[in-house]
C-alpha cells in the first residue's frame, strides 16, 4: 500500500462515521454529501484491504479491525493539529478551533455566562461545544475528540492538567409548601434522607450530593435523568433535592422556580458544593492559549461563586 493514498480527510470521515454510528450525520458534521462520504470510506477500505464497518439497514458498527483503525486515525489527527498549530506560529496560543466540552449539570448553565467574554478575547476562534458525564468526556479528552472540559474537581489519571475556576455553592430546593420554608436556619442534618431526590447513577452530581449529606451510595427509589426533571419533580412535590447556585437562576438571572414552585435557600456556614475546574492533555501544543482560558473564566466569575 502506497502512503501518499492516504488522506486526513479520508481519516476524518472515518472517525465521524465511528462516533455518530451514521453515514448521513457523519456527512453533516464534514460538511460533504453523504454519497461522497460513503464512497470516500469504501476506497479508504479498499485502498486497506480490511472492512472498517458492518452496515445494516438500521446500525453501523465498527469491526474488530475498524476499532484499531480508528483509534489509530485518532492519534494521526491529532498530530495533524499539533503540526498545524506549530506552523501556524502560534507559540501554544488559542487558534482554529478549540472542542470544549462540559458536564451535563453546569454546561447550559455556565456556557451562556463564558461565551460572551471567550469570543471577545478570541473572535476568530471556531468553538464546538458539547455536554456528556464525566467520565465519557475526560476518555474524548484522552482520546483527542475534545480540547478542554469543564468538570467538577478533582480530575484523576495521568496526562491531564486541570486548574481550578471556582467554587460553586449547592442550594436546597424544596417545594414552596415543604416544612423547612418557615426554619429559621438550614444545616444539612435538617434534611429527611428519605426526601433527597437524587439524579441517576453515573451522574457526579448524584455522588456529590450523597457525600454532602453523608449518605452511602442509595439505590432504589425514583431518580431524574437531569437537573431540569429534577426540578420538576421538587415543583411536583416529590422530594428536595440539592441544587447547583448556577442551576437554580434563569437566562435573566431570575430564579428558575417553575411558576413559583421552587424554592431555594442557602446552608448556614460552609456550604456544600463542588470546585470547578478546566481540564486539557498536558501535551496539547495550545497548553499556554488553555491556561489563558482557565485565568479568563476564573476572572469572570459567577455571581454568588468563589474564588477556587
Amino acid at each position: 500500500m502506497i502512503l501518499a493514498g492516504l488522506s486526513l480527510r479520508d481519516l476524518e470521515y472515518v472517525v465521524a462515521v465511528a462516533e455518530l454510528r451514521h453515514f448521513g450525520r457523519a456527512a453533516e458534521r464534514c460538511a460533504v454529501s453523504q454519497p461522497s462520504l460513503s464512497a470516500q470510506v469504501r476506497k479508504l477500505e479498499e485502498q486497506l484491504g480490511v472492512a472498517l464497518f458492518e452496515r445494516t439497514s438500521r446500525k453501523v458498527l465498527l469491526t474488530p479491525c475498524g476499532e484499531a483503525i480508528v483509534s489509530q486515525a485518532r492519534v494521526v489527527l491529532d498530530e495533524a493539529r499539533r503540526l498545524l498549530a506549530l506552523a501556524d506560529g502560534s507559540d501554544g496560543g488559542l487558534v482554529g478551533r478549540l472542542r470544549l466540552a462540559a458536564i451535563h449539570t453546569l454546561g447550559p448553565y455556565l456556557f451562556p455566562h463564558v461565551l460572551p467574554p471567550l469570543r471577545a478575547r478570541w473572535p476568530d476562534l471556531t468553538l464546538i461545544l458539547s455536554e456528556g458525564r464525566t467520565d465519557g468526556l475526560l476518555e474524548e479528552l484522552r482520546d483527542g475528540r475534545l480540547d478542554a472540559v469543564l468538570l467538577a474537581l478533582p480530575v484523576e489519571g495521568e496526562g491531564l492538567t486541570a486548574e481550578a475556576l471556582f467554587f460553586e455553592p449547592f442550594l436546597l430546593a424544596h417545594s414552596a409548601g415543604h416544612r423547612l420554608c418557615g426554619a429559621p436556619g438550614l444545616n444539612l442534618n435538617d434534611l429527611d434522607p428519605s426526601e433527597l431526590l437524587l439524579l441517576e447513577e453515573g451522574h457526579c452530581l448524584r455522588d456529590q450530593a450523597l457525600a454532602a449529606c453523608g449518605l452511602t451510595a442509595r439505590g432504589g427509589g425514583v431518580h431524574a435523568t437531569g437537573l431540569e426533571t429534577l426540578r420538576h419533580m421538587v415543583a411536583a412535590g416529590a422530594g428536595c433535592t440539592l441544587m447547583p447556585l448556577l442551576a437554580t437562576r434563569t437566562a435573566g438571572g431570575g430564579a428558575a422556580d417553575v411558576g413559583g414552585l421552587v424554592a431555594y435557600r442557602g446552608f448556614d456556614g460552609d456550604p456544600p458544593g463542588r470546585t470547578i475546574g478546566l481540564a486539557w492533555r498536558a501535551s496539547d501544543p495550545r497548553a499556554r492559549g488553555l491556561a489563558d482560558l482557565a485565568g479568563l473564566l476564573r476572572g469572570r466569575l459567577p455571581a454568588g461563586t468563589a474564588a477556587a
